[in-house]
């Protein structure tokens, strides 16, 4: 498995464990559901009080996207604030967001694009880490 690593900018992190506030820096073309998103700077917010519904932002060219996350566990909490991307070829599709100090995060569903997509080619994960601000 290939570990791609990237210095995100700024991290924020609302008082809810639930509920999360993540800004990066993602250095390459994604895809969240059915839409592509530029390279850039974004902004990744709950938008309910459960943390469920995110907004995913980019900061210079105002592309958006609601998505509905579900939530996933891990036995430690997380090390360090991540967004984790599926790599198909050249092809990145959102995964899991995890904030540092966490034990629960925020996972996309696969979408029929990235099930598509899987069939041809194997998966990478890579995984952009954010400084805490």
């Amino acid at each position: 498995m290939f570990f791609a690593t990237a210095l995100a900018l700024l991290v924020t992190t609302a008082a809810s464990a639930q509920t999360i506030k993540v800004k990066a820096t993602v250095p390459f073309n994604f895809i969240v559901n059915r839409a592509t998103m530029p390279a850039g700077e974004y902004m990744v917010q709950s938008v309910d009080d459960q943390g469920k519904v995110l907004l995913i932002g980019d900061l210079n060219s105002k592309a958006k996207r609601l998505v509905v996350a579900n939530s996933c566990a891990s036995l430690a909490s997380a090390a360090s604030t991540k967004l984790i991307f599926h790599r198909y070829g050249n092809r990145y599709f959102l995964s899991q967001i995890w904030v540092r100090g966490n034990n629960l995060g925020h996972e996309l569903p696969t979408s029929p694009r990235e099930k598509e997509v899987a069939k041809d080619f194997s998966m990478q994960e890579v995984v952009l880490m954010a400084a805490n601000r």
